[in-house]
């Protein structure tokens, strides 16, 4: 049986031309547009037929990939000047960065470092509670990620695919790999297709939603041999691929709907310049694209795609901004143009010349060098970090909400928790993987806490994260009045069959109905959950008739929703200095009438409870009462904060239960 024709392994200038294109329109698209453009996967594509090339020649050569080999070139190649970039950028944040993002940058420097971070902001980005982390300077190394879980897993796939043809098929091997690579291409896209639709802020960094990207590269280097054009077609295709590249980021919002189906433009785009490039005519798209500047710009588009983030980021930071204008973006360009260029020539370059056949210690100890620094500081900066939490504080001093409810003054100190740690310290059922459920996650789940064993009431806390960040206070009073905590908590989710503002997705309507069953079946004597959204004048609908089918069942106690700060709280708190700027006007964060007085309908089974003179005085809502901080971020309650709540919760709670009873 006839073989497919072996992929030529030759240096290809349009493919440098193109990294050049994308890596600028990364920055561009970062810089000035504040979006995505769609370059990442242009890089993807790139890699999948280059990789795929050079192993399939490897093997067809010597019968195997020698791996230590491989691996050590894949290191010589790519590690010098990220490990270069991770060092400036810890050095960076350090120095320029508030204290409130440290912790997300440590963890976000280790996952860059070693190849997770995709997976790293994966978690992030469907987690709400995590969702208003700011951008991180390392954010952009997801991307580098997935492309290092696709080199090592590469030859894997080039050695299973050359074992199927010699030893249990007994057929042609390239034809084989076409066969294999075309079942890695179907099922990653039909998975990728599925995972957008129903998750998409995880499948934007998911490897396996990726995968489809390297293995279509493949395929093209598979069977590019067999493309002829007519000149006159190659050059309109190959234009056009150039134009697809450089306009995705336009016509598409690559951030919210990659990486399904629609992310074949950008992939058309590439794989048509380089059919296009192996038909070349005169004015064919490779002349521009294989040109000096842009093979010279494709030389360092790594090192450029590298630096730029951390660049923009700091520049954000600095100068308290979060648009560049046209002469900083011009500036950030530049600067990121010349250390590329440094670090390229000057540190990956020397690296990169050594072989790895001949010089495999002189490679790793280079590559030692250059990592070991990065992990110092990032594991200094670690200890430091944890050697300035966990400090004694003395509770009269930081009184929180007691202030308010005592009507007591506390001498001003700098507030508690320290703006490290404030942002860390979630209601303590979030340990407990049982007692919360993700945003996309199916189903129900419930657990207890507090007095278990022989309780006097049950109370049910139910609700997203603004009826779960009263836990704490809840928590506090469990002892004093023998109190059993049972939690139905599932993120950005209400306790309501009516979403109104388009917030609540269909696992959150299936989880309400579920929920309601179980409370049904074995009522507690009090639910307790928000009455309110934001500043709402009225109590919504859906919460309404959620608490209707459970009259004659249980009581309801009903809290009106906290405020919501104008900026990220511990951010704000450290970069301005001042609660005062932190601050927003009561009028601005709460409605002037009382929600439940301005609404009809409301059942006999539901009591109110306002408790926002604890979070506004007549005319201000400030991020910091009683030395404690209000808020963990815009709008969730601190645990800290949450717990000094408890004696203002008391006596509602006891005349609720009494009523039930």
């Amino acid at each position: 049986m006839n073989d497919l024709r072996t992929p030529e392994k030759r240096f290809r200038p349009e493919i440098e031309g193109v990294r050049a294109v994308a890596a600028f329109l990364v920055a561009v698209y970062h810089i000035w547009l504040g979006s995505v453009s769609g370059g990442v996967d242009v890089f993807f594509i790139v890699s999948g037929y280059l990789i795929t090339t050079s192993l399939l020649s490897k093997m067809l050569k010597q019968g195997n990939i020698h791996l230590g080999e491989y691996l050590l070139g894949l290191g010589r190649r790519l590690f010098p000047v990220a490990f270069l970039v991770v060092l400036f950028t810890l050095v960076g944040s350090i120095w320029i960065l508030p204290q409130a993002q440290w912790k997300q940058i440590i963890a976000e420097g280790f996952a860059s470092v070693f190849y997770f971070q995709n997976w790293q902001l994966a978690i992030s980005s469907v987690d709400y509670l995590a969702q208003n982390n700011q951008a991180s300077p390392f954010q952009h190394f997801w991307a580098l990620s997935v492309q290092g879980q696709f080199y090592i897993t590469w030859p894997i796939v080039i050695t299973a695919a050359y074992f199927l043809a010699q030893r249990v098929l007994k057929t042609p091997v390239r034809k084989t790999l076409l066969g294999v690579l075309i079942t890695l291409f179907v099922l990653s896209i039909s998975y990728s297709v599925y995972k957008t639709a129903v998750n998409q802020p995880w499948a934007y960094f998911d490897t396996f939603a990726r995968a489809w990207e390297f293995s279509l590269g493949g395929i093209v280097a598979l069977l590019l041999p067999y493309v002829q054009l007519k000149k006159s077609i190659s050059l309109i295709l190959g234009w056009a691929g150039l134009a697809v590249i450089a306009l995705t980021g336009i016509l598409l919002p690559v951030s919210t709907v990659f990486p399904g189906w629609v992310a074949l433009l950008p992939a058309s785009g590439v794989i048509f310049v380089i059919i296009s490039a192996e038909n070349s005519g005169g004015f064919g798209v490779d002349r521009l694209l294989g040109s000096k500047p842009f093979l010279k710009f494709g030389n360092i588009s790594y090192g450029f795609y590298l630096w730029h983030w951390p660049l923009l980021i700091f520049y954000f930071a600095w100068f308290d901004t979060g648009q560049a204008s046209i002469l900083a973006g011009a500036v950030i360009i530049l600067t990121a143009l010349v250390l590329a260029y440094v670090s390229v020539t000057y540190i990956e370059a020397p690296v990169r010349s050594l072989s790895v056949k001949t010089s495999k210690v002189k490679i790793g100890k280079a590559l030692t060098a250059l990592i070991v620094p990065v992990l110092l500081v990032n594991g200094g900066w670690t200890f430091y970090v944890s050697q300035m939490q966990g400090k004694a504080y003395e509770a009269g001093d930081y009184p929180g909400a007691q202030a308010v409810f005592y009507n007591v003054e506390a001498d001003e100190l700098d507030p508690y928790p320290s703006t490290i740690e404030v942002q860390e310290e979630l209601p303590a059922f979030y340990e407990d993987r049982e007692c919360f459920m993700y945003t996309s996650e199916e189903g129900m789940k419930t657990c207890s806490k507090g007095e278990t064993e022989d309780p006097d009431y049950t109370v049910a806390l139910v609700g997203g994260s603004h009826s779960g960040h009263w836990f704490p206070a809840l928590s506090e009073l469990s002892d004093d009045l023998n109190l059993k905590i049972d939690l139905y908590n599932k993120d950005a989710c209400r306790f309501s069959n009516d979403d109104f503002d388009g917030l609540l997705n269909e696992t959150c309507m299936d989880w309400n109905e579920k929920v309601l069953q179980d409370l049904q079946g074995d009522p507690p004597d009090l639910v307790f959950t928000t009455s309110t959204v934001n500043s709402g004048t009225t109590v919504p609908d859906g919460y309404i008739e959620q608490w209707r089918k459970l009259e004659g069942t249980t009581h309801i106690m009903a809290v009106r929703d906290n405020p919501r700060m104008e900026e990220d709280t511990p951010l704000c708190i450290e970069e301005k200095g001042s609660i005062e700027e932190c601050s927003v006007s009561r009028d601005e964060a709460l409605a002037d009438v009382v929600p439940w007085e301005n609404t009809e309908g409301i059942p006999d089974n539901v009591t109110f409870v306002d408790l926002s003179d604890y979070f506004c005085g007549e005319e201000v809502c400030e991020p910091v009462i009683g030395n404690v901080i209000v808020y963990r971020d815009k709008h969730h309650l601190s645990t800290a904060y949450s717990k000094t709540l408890a004696p203002a919760l008391k006596k509602p709670i006891e005349e609720a239960l009494q009523k039930q009873s």
